[in-house]
């Protein structure tokens, strides 16, 4: 990981234009193959969720537990100082009171006082067929408005489609669909429900949802990193 190495002014400027921002190699390619080998029936998860029995798509993932995988926790906790100021501008221009602390153990703990308890992070599993509706992951009072997923395969050597999509749904406008170019290692912020959107007369709310195109061939691994825990 290399979080200091990022312009996160451009990172920031990204996400007020668009509401996403990619960070190129945020994980090395063995961190990546370490985090995919973990996919499986093991004590690092505490849930399993197949997307078809629930009408989430196809595929699945599995939730990690308490306490994280080292590399998983570091993610979390790097990644987080970076994006507090981003999430207090948002709220700011958005008319909305909730700030966010300087560091991931503060909010956690704002989360656990509030009975949101268990972690979120997760690492997904996309075979032929399947795909991700498009969703937010919200899963609780306490929702940190930005998250992150890092590709953990290879596109055209590992899997084929299986692209990330994001839409974005302004007011009296249709959804505007994007498809976020990703390789193995590279990580893209996103915004987990609103992003504040500068217009003629100030800013104002839009919507965002995400989710993963139909996988044609191969295997695709993803881990997502979201803040917030969950009731």
């Amino acid at each position: 990981m290399r979080v200091d190495d990022f312009d996160w002014t451009e990172v920031a400027s990204s996400l007020d234009r668009q509401g996403w921002a990619i960070l190129p190699g945020l994980l090395a390619t063995d961190q990546c193959d370490a985090i995919a080998g973990m996919y499986g029936d093991s004590p690092a998860f505490r849930s399993h969720v197949a997307m078809a029995r629930h009408g989430f798509g196809r595929g699945e993932y599995r939730y990690f537990s308490y306490p994280l995988p080292n590399l998983v926790r570091m993610l979390r906790t790097t990644l987080y100082p970076k994006l507090a100021p981003i999430a207090n501008s948002w709220h700011d221009r958005m008319g909305m009171a909730v700030q966010f602390p300087a560091t991931h153990a503060e909010f956690l703990e704002r989360c656990h006082d509030a009975g949101q308890r268990r972690p979120t992070p997760l690492l997904l599993q996309y075979g032929p067929g399947d795909y991700n509706c498009l969703h937010q992951d919200l899963y609780g009072e306490h929702v940190f408005p930005l998250q992150v997923a890092a590709l953990l395969s290879e596109p055209h050597a590992a899997f084929e489609g299986g692209e990330f999509v994001l839409t974005e749904q302004r007011p009296r406008m249709q959804s505007r669909p994007v498809v976020v170019p990703l390789t193995k290692g590279d990580a893209v912020v996103f915004a987990v429900n609103a992003r504040p959107h500068r217009g003629t007369r100030g800013d104002y709310r839009v919507t965002l949802r995400h989710g993963v195109s139909e996988v044609r061939s191969g295997c695709r691994h993803t881990i997502g990193i979201i803040f917030h825990d969950a009731a």
